[in-house]
Formats: structure tokens, sequence, C-alpha cells
């Protein structure tokens, strides 16, 4: 199976869930936001506020089309969606699942929108975020996921494993040996780089 990559909105759960499913498949755990603060040298917020969201969002490609890695769960920004290329790219790495919240689930968590180091302009509220990019989720997903007010985080979980155990029958049972690295070449581009 590769890798599996959640998606969905700021707030959806993508990487406390991730880690969790990480833990159950015995996989390793990459939260893509840390890789561009690494390539960036600054936090989100301070890129989104000293480049701009076009910039944020290539920089946000630049740095999920590095990442080479196998048998990891993956958390990517909530607009990783809003870059063809970085979508393509964690989809050619394995299977990807939409974590669907509603609305009015998503403001009930969400307290920090214009501080998180999330992609919007200013004047866009969520709702209008929300509206841009569902239809770009649910176009991406290989498999969909809601989580729903008063569902508990195990609940979540064990949804995204069923999920995945439908796309990759037998995957729960195999041997964790997490591999690869972040942002760094393998094989023959490691060979080229020595």
């Amino acid at each position: 199976m590769g890798n599996v990559t959640l998606i969905g909105m700021p707030g959806s759960g993508k990487s406390t869930v991730g880690v969790l499913a990480a833990k159950a498949l015995g996989y390793g755990f990459l939260d893509t936001d840390l890789v561009i603060q690494q390539q960036e040298g600054a936090l989100l917020q301070d890129i989104l506020d000293a480049r701009g969201v076009p910039y944020f969002l290539d920089a946000e490609e630049r740095a999920v089309c590095s990442v080479r890695c196998d048998r990891h769960v993956i958390a990517p920004g909530g607009s990783v969606v809003c870059r063809e290329g970085a979508i393509a790219h964690l989809k050619a790495m394995g299977p990807v699942v939409y974590l669907r919240v509603p609305l009015e689930e998503l403001k009930a968590r969400i307290h920090n929108l214009g501080s998180r180091g999330s992609a919007l302009e200013p004047g866009q509220t969520l709702e209008d975020i929300l509206a841009l990019r569902a239809p770009l989720y649910e176009r991406y997903a290989d498999a969909v996921v809601d989580a729903l007010p008063g569902q508990t985080l195990a609940q979540t979980v064990s949804l995204v494993l069923d999920c995945l155990e439908k796309l990759s029958p037998g995957l729960l049972r195999r041997d964790p040996s997490p591999q690869g690295t972040v942002g760094q070449p393998q094989g023959e581009e490691a060979q080229a780089a020595e």
C-alpha cells in the first residue's frame, strides 16, 4: 500500500487521527506542515503574513513533492488540494482518505483560524474555505470518513482503518518497519547525490 494520506479541513483531526492510525498500522507519521517550516525556515503563519497565500501554496507544493517515504501516514495541510502537483504526488504514494467534518463541528473545534497557519485570504471565512475545498477533497479521496459530532477519536480512527482494510485487504496484519526519509532522495537519486 505504501503510504496513507489523510486530507481535510483545518481542525478535521488529520494529525491526531494520523498518529493513532500510524500506531495501529505500525507505520511512521509525517506532518507536512513541519516539512514546509523546515524548508522555508519560518513558521506557517509567518510565511503567510510575509509572502501571502499564493507563495505559501507554492511552498507547500514544493515541500510535499520533496517527501520520499514508505509505510507512513501523512497529514498534509488542509490546503494541499489547492495545488495539483502536491496532491498528485501524495496519491501516487498510496491511498488518500478524506476526513469530512460538518461546518458546525469545525467551527466548534477551531478558535484561531487567522493565526494557525491556515491558507486563507483576508476576509475569507471557514465557510468560504470549506466551499472551495470540499469538492477538491471529494475528487482526490479514495475513501471518505465522516467525523461527526459526538464521535470519539477512537471511533474515527477505527473508521479510517476499516476504509484502509477495504482498500488493501490484510493491511492490518503487516510487519511494521517504516522506512524512508522526508525530503531526501532515495535509490538512484541518493547515489547520485553522494
